[in-house]
C-alpha cells in the first residue's frame, strides 16, 4: 500500500497519519484473541497495573519466539498495509521492528501515559536519529472517555527534547518536563484526540508530543503499536542496555509478507 503525496506531506506538517480501515473486523478479533491469551502468561514482557494486577502493556508480539510470540502480530507486521506505508514515511525499504507494545488499557483501572516524545527513550536506547515511525492499530474504538491517545500537531518539529525520568505511574518512562511542555502549548496548535474505528492505523513520528488520560468507562480500549526502525539507524552500544522485548537486537530486513494474516495455521497456532 504505497502513501499518496499528499499522505506524505500530511505526515511530514503533522507529524501523524490517520488511515482508517486497514485491518477488518475479523483481523480485529484475531488480534484481541491473542491478547487476551498473552495477558495470562507470566513473564517479564508483560507489565502490569498497580492497581489489581492487570495487564498493562505486553511487548514482542511480532517474533515468531519467545514467551509473547504471536503468529498473528508476526504476519500483521510484516504485511504490505503496514509495512509499505513505513517504508514510505522513512524513505527507506530496509527496516526492522524495533518493538511492539500493546497498550491494554482496561475498564476503569486503564491508566494515563503522561506527555511525551518517543525518542526522548530510544534516543538513550542509543538509537542516532529520530529516523522511526510506529504504527499503532486500533483493536477498540478510542475516544476521550475511554483514555485516546493526544498529539499536539506539527510537535516533532520541535526537535529532541531533553525528557525527565517519571515514575509516579506503573510503567516509569521518560517524559518532556512540565515548564517546557507548557511553553510548547503555548505556541502549538490545540492537542487532537485520536479517535477512530477498530481496525484504523495511525503512523507517527517519534518526536511528536503525545500522551493519553485514564480509562473512565466500562470498555476495554485495547491498541498495539508496532515501532518500524530503519536498519542504518539501528541502536549504539550503550551501558546496561534494556532487554530485547523493548530494544530489539533483531536487525534483519523484514521481508514482506502476505495480506492474508489469517491463514489457518497462524489462527490456530
Amino acid at each position: 500500500m504505497k502513501l499518496s503525496k499528499t499522505q506524505l506531506e500530511t505526515y511530514d506538517r503533522d507529524g501523524f497519519l490517520v488511515m482508517p480501515g486497514l485491518f477488518s473486523t475479523d483481523e480485529v478479533n484475531a488480534m484481541k484473541a491473542e491478547l487476551r491469551r498473552i495477558q495470562d502468561i507470566d513473564t517479564d514482557h508483560l507489565v502490569r497495573e498497580r492497581s489489581g494486577g492487570v495487564a498493562k502493556t505486553i511487548y514482542r508480539v511480532h517474533e515468531d519466539n519467545g514467551p509473547t510470540a504471536s503468529p498473528v502480530f508476526h504476519a500483521a507486521s510484516r504485511c504490505p498495509r503496514m509495512l509499505e506505508p513505513a517504508q514510505g514515511v522513512l524513505g527507506d525499504e530496509s527496516l526492522y521492528v524495533y518493538h511492539t507494545k500493546c497498550n491494554l488499557k482496561t475498564a476503569i483501572d486503564g491508566s494515563v501515559w503522561q506527555w511525551h516524545q518517543d525518542y526522548g527513550t530510544w534516543r538513550k536506547d542509543g538509537v542516532p536519529e529520530p529516523a522511526l515511525t510506529t504504527a499503532l492499530v486500533m483493536l477498540d474504538k478510542p475516544t476521550e472517555f475511554n483514555g485516546c491517545l493526544y498529539f499536539i500537531p506539527g510537535s516533532h518539529k520541535v526537535g529532541n527534547l531533553e525528557p525527565r525520568f517519571d515514575e509516579a505511574t506503573a510503567y516509569k518512562f521518560w517524559v518532556v518536563p512540565k515548564e517546557e511542555l507548557l511553553d510548547i502549548m503555548e505556541r502549538s496548535p490545540e492537542p487532537v484526540p485520536i479517535t477512530g474505528e477498530p481496525g484504523t492505523v495511525v503512523f507517527f513520528h517519534p518526536n511528536i508530543l503525545h500522551a493519553s488520560g485514564h480509562n473512565l468507562s466500562r470498555h476495554d480500549r485495547w491498541a498495539i503499536y508496532v515501532v518500524y526502525n530503519q536498519v542504518a539507524n539501528k541502536p549504539l552500544d550503550v551501558p546496561n542496555p534494556r532487554p530485547d522485548y523493548v530494544r530489539s537486537t533483531n536487525f534483519a530486513p523484514l521481508k514482506p509478507g502476505s495480506d492474508a494474516i489469517l491463514t489457518t495455521r497462524q489462527v490456530a497456532a
